[in-house]
C-alpha cells in the first residue's frame, strides 16, 4: 500500500551496478521509499571485481535495509548476457513479472580512464574495453529487462550519466561513454513512448563517492574538511542526493513528460524539493555559473 512516506511501496526496482557511489546511493534511496530493490554488482561476498575496491552488493543490501527498505543483492556481471538474463528471470519469477524501475549505472571504468593523452596517443584496448563495461553493459541490462515493462505498459529506465549537455568531459573514451549514454536513454524513449514507459539520463553534481572521499583524505562526516583542498568541493553532493532524484522520478505519474530528456539533480530539486542527506540542497550548475564559467566555459544548454 501507498504511503506519502513510502511513496515506492509495492515497486520493484533493479540498480545494476549498485555497489558503491551513485548507484549505492540510489538504491538505498530507492529502498527507503519502498521499493525491492534488487542490487547488482560484481563486487560481492563471493568474489570481486577486479577493482580492488572494499564495497560490496551485500554492503548496499545492509543500507537498504538499514533504510527500512527490502533488498535483493544477486551478483551479476553485466557484460554477461546469460548473467543478465538469469536475473532477470529472477526478479520476473519473484515479483510475478513486475519490474517498475530499471537503473542503468554500471561504470567501472575509472581505472581504464586516461586523463592525460590525445585518442592517438591512448592505448586502444584499453579504451574499447572502458565503452564495452560502461556501455554495452547499459545495452544488455536493458535488452533483457525492458520486457517486463513493456508487458505492463509502465515504467521507468534511468540512465546514470557525467553532465548533461555536449561539453567535452576531458578525456576521449570516457566523454564518449557518457555521451553515449544520453543517446541510450534518447533512444530507449523512442522506443517506449508507446509503451507507456519513460527513459531518461540523469547526471549528479560534484558526487562525494567513496573513492573521491579517499582521493580528499576525509569521510561522509567530516566533508567540508575537503573543502580547503578544492574549494569547489565544498558545492559537492553525497550519493544520496542522487538516489533521491531517483526516488522523485520514480514516484512522479507524469514521468512520461520527461521522457527523453538528459536531466540533472541541480534541476530535480527545485521541481521536487528533495534535499542531500544533510538537509541542503546543492547546485553545482549554479556554482559553476559563478565561479567556474570564466576558466572552464559555459556548461552548455541539456541535451
Amino acid at each position: 500500500m501507498r504511503t506519502d512516506r513510502k511513496p515506492l511501496a509495492g515497486k520493484v526496482a533493479l540498480v545494476a551496478g549498485g555497489t558503491r557511489g551513485g548507484g549505492r546511493g540510489i538504491a538505498v534511496e530507492l529502498g527507503a521509499a519502498g521499493a525491492t530493490v534488487y542490487v547488482t554488482g560484481r563486487s560481492s561476498g563471493a568474489g570481486g571485481s577486479g577493482l580492488d575496491r572494499p564495497e560490496t552488493i551485500e554492503d548496499t543490501a545492509d543500507r537498504i535495509t538499514a533504510a527500512g527498505g527490502v533488498a535483493v543483492p544477486v551478483r551479476t556481471d553485466h557484460s554477461r548476457p546469460e548473467e543478465v538474463a538469469a536475473l532477470v528471470e529472477r526478479i520476473a519469477t519473484d515479483q510475478d513479472g513486475r519490474l517498475d524501475v530499471l537503473v542503468n549505472c554500471v561504470w567501472g571504468g575509472d581505472p581504464l580512464t586516461d586523463w592525460e593523452h590525445p585518442l592517438w596517443e591512448q592505448d586502444l584496448d584499453t579504451g574499447l574495453r572502458l565503452l564495452r563495461q560502461a556501455v554495452e553493459t547499459h545495452v544488455i541490462t536493458s535488452r533483457y529487462a525492458l520486457p517486463l515493462m513493456v508487458a505492463r505498459k509502465s515504467g521507468l529506465v534511468v540512465e546514470v550519466t557525467d553532465g548533461n549537455t555536449a561539453r567535452y568531459r576531458g578525456s576521449f573514451f570516457y566523454d564518449l561513454a557518457k555521451s553515449a549514454v544520453i543517446r541510450l536513454a534518447f533512444a530507449q524513449a523512442a522506443e517506449l513512448r508507446p509503451h507507456g514507459v519513460a527513459a531518461v539520463a540523469l547526471t549528479p553534481g560534484f558526487l562525494r563517492s567513496e573513492a573521491v572521499l579517499e582521493h580528499f583524505g576525509v569521510t561522509e562526516d567530516t566533508w567540508r574538511e575537503g573543502a580547503a583542498v578544492d574549494p569547489d568541493f565544498a558545492y559537492s553532493e553525497s550519493p544520496a542526493y542522487l538516489g533521491r532524484a531517483v526516488a522523485a522520478l520514480a514516484a512522479d505519474p507524469d514521468v512520461l513528460a520527461k521522457s527523453g530528456r538528459a536531466l540533472a539533480t541541480w534541476d530535480l530539486y527545485k521541481e521536487y524539493g528533495f534535499t542531500d542527506a544533510d538537509g541542503s540542497q546543492p547546485d553545482f550548475a549554479a556554482h559553476w555559473a559563478e565561479a567556474l564559467v570564466d576558466t572552464y566555459g559555459p556548461l552548455g544548454d541539456p541535451l
